[in-house]
């Protein structure tokens, strides 16, 4: 099992940039596919990004390319989403997700239902 706990989230002006880090506990965390999802208020939860076990291969939703950025750090059981140029309808509760597997991301990366560990989420909201 691991247990994810996800920290960085805060108000920021539009424009602005955040940084998410989502950090995981036990000792096979390189052996996780992860994934960060986003619910804002009233709408489902949604596809941001996903990252293979080594990093190695990545996926983003098409309207957040070149704005998002996942990363991972297998050392520090760590992974990153780097938000810039964020605008108001980035505004969301943002959650990090871990699926074990080291097959190559594919369209089940987007999809919420594969991943089977969740962590609690960090709001984050975008002012105008």
């Amino acid at each position: 099992q691991v247990q994810l706990v996800e920290s960085g989230g805060g108000m920021v002006q539009a424009g602005g940039s955040l940084r998410l880090s989502c950090a995981a506990s036990g000792r096979t965390f390189s052996s996780y596919a992860m994934g960060w999802f986003r619910q804002a208020p009233g709408k489902e939860r949604e596809f941001v990004a996903a990252i293979s076990w080594s990093g190695g291969n990545t996926y983003y939703a098409d309207s957040l390319k070149g704005r998002f950025t996942i990363s991972r750090d297998n050392a520090k059981n760590t992974v990153y989403l780097q938000m810039n140029s964020l605008k108001r309808e980035d505004t969301a509760f943002y959650y990090c997700a871990a699926v074990m597997t080291t097959l190559d991301l594919r369209s089940w990366a987007f999809d919420h239902h594969e991943y089977d560990y969740w962590g609690q989420g960090t709001q984050v909201t975008v002012s105008s």
